[in-house]
């Protein structure tokens, strides 16, 4: 994999520098936007196996604009500093993007969690948890981790468990991470929050004649032939709603051990199934096997979707990628130089601060519902049913006094009487975010002449959305 000359974060920067000159920012407020404000580098000693092993784990906090900051944790042996400082950047921006009042920050752990046993994995993350928590950098009013690569529910719930035995009077103890299971504080709908956004942003952008006409592309997502890079919890989920809800064909899959692909579209949950009993998606029946994967990227197909690694599409593929819409289900899969390839070639691309947005959105979701100590929908949602069957009622009694009778259907009557729970508020609540943070981004990317892409748009939302709230606070 090839990536930018000067690493993720100059890859970052280097996309934030495009955005920034088309600005009147100060000097020093755009310096103040871009830098990391601090990154903490531990490592901490684990007794395993009768013997000490030691571990590096890093925090990074990219912008205090807003608090508490926001930003998943990884567990990969790829982390490094520059990764977690580029990933709590990109954080900073989506949050302002979208709107959930956080600042960036992320967090990882130098470690391959399938050479652990679950119980040392548990011994593992709590003392990486200690060893954070005791710096207040995973607190509920100041940092608040959530699950990114290698980690996710099961995670998440031990780091909470490890604050509250190490907070028992915080009340608010259980908002110190969100993506925890629904037993432990969760949310419903977070598991496939970050995959329902990307197709909740696939669906705007189609709502939009202007934009697909872009792209080369027209009608609906019916039919679309989609190529798909990664098959974990974001790739999945996205193709799934897409295939099944969308009426899309995912035509190829890339993964770890190479990739597959038909004309005739795969079946992602079977694969799904198959990559679980199997560790790959070699031998899935039903579609031809492709040994270098990463050829799939350069496939003829109508989407893109990178949703793994960072730097997949680099200045050594850019120019072979024939994706006339690419969107960015990942954090950073097309590098500065292969973006400036893609929009010179008239790619569309979907930016990852806006894409992929669909977790940090629930996790603001979870967020409140901790601190709130509430269900949502808990309070209204019989009320609610109660309203419409008053309607329902009258509705009836007025077809029996026509001359010729009409009765309402009952598959009309149960979804119009459901009072909506709490995963439909959720899935509402990222609907309109979505569409919300969308429209932000395309009003800028027509109205301007020299907004060439809408990754430029995204960065110049929220660089002027970040720098309102440095301004009221006086800098």
């Amino acid at each position: 994999m090839s990536v930018h000359k000067g690493g993720f974060s100059a890859s970052v920067n280097a996309m934030y520098d495009r955005a920034v000159a088309l600005m009147d920012l100060s000097p020093g407020l755009t310096e103040k936007i871009r830098v990391c404000n601090a990154t903490y580098t531990v490592r901490f000693g684990v007794r395993l196996r009768g013997a000490i092993h030691t571990f590096t784990g890093y925090r990074s906090v990219h912008s205090e604009h807003m608090e508490p900051v926001k930003g998943g944790i990884r567990y990969s042996l790829a982390v490094n500093q520059d990764e977690v400082e580029a990933l709590a950047a990109l954080m900073t921006y989506k949050c302002a993007l979208v709107e959930t009042p956080f600042g960036g920050s992320k967090g990882g752990l130098c470690i391959d969690p399938t050479q652990w046993e679950p119980h040392e994995l548990e011994q593992i993350t709590r003392r990486f948890a200690y060893e954070l928590i005791k710096r207040d950098m995973i607190n509920p009013a100041q940092n608040v981790p959530a699950p990114d690569m290698g980690t996710g529910e099961r995670e998440m719930a031990w780091i909470s468990d490890q604050y509250q035995r190490m907070n028992t009077t915080d009340i608010n103890g259980r908002a110190c991470v969100t993506g925890k299971p629904l037993n432990a504080g969760g949310i419903a709908g977070r598991i496939e929050a970050t995959g329902r956004g990307v197709q909740y942003a696939l669906r705007e952008f189609f709502r939009h004649p202007e934009d697909m006409k872009i792209a080369g592309l027209s009608g609906s997502l019916e039919g679309k032939r989609i190529v798909v890079q990664g098959l974990g919890n974001v790739g999945f989920h996205a193709a799934s709603f897409l295939s099944r809800e969308d009426g899309a064909k995912i035509v190829a899959v890339i993964e770890r051990d190479g990739a597959v692909h038909s004309d005739d579209g795969i079946d992602v949950d079977e694969l799904h199934m198959h990559i679980r009993e199997n560790g790959g998606v070699k031998g899935f029946p039903g579609a031809s096997f492709e040994a270098e994967g990463a050829k799939l990227l350069e496939a003829d197909c109508d989407i893109l979707i990178p949703a793994a690694l960072e730097g997949v599409i680099h200045e050594g593929n850019a120019a072979r990628v024939t994706a006339p819409l690419i969107i960015e289900a990942a954090n950073g899969p097309v590098t500065a130089e292969a973006d400036a390839i893609l929009r010179k070639r008239g790619c569309v691309i979907i930016p990852d601060m806006y894409a992929n947005a669909g977790g940090v959105t629930v996790s603001y979701f979870e967020w409140v519902k901790n601190l709130s100590h509430i269900r949502f929908g808990r309070m209204e949602r019989r009320a609610e049913e109660a309203r419409h069957q008053v309607l329902v009622n009258e509705l009836e009694r007025l077809s029996k006094n026509k001359e010729v009778a009409w009765t309402l259907s009952d598959n009309f009557k149960r979804d119009y009487l459901r009072g909506a729970g709490e995963l439909e508020l959720v899935r509402s609540g990222l609907d309109d975010t979505m569409r919300s943070a969308y429209g932000a981004m395309r009003e800028v990317w027509h109205a301007r002449d020299e907004v060439a892409d809408l990754r430029t748009a995204g960065f110049l939302v929220s660089i002027s959305r970040i720098a309102a709230s440095y301004q009221a606070k006086g800098l």
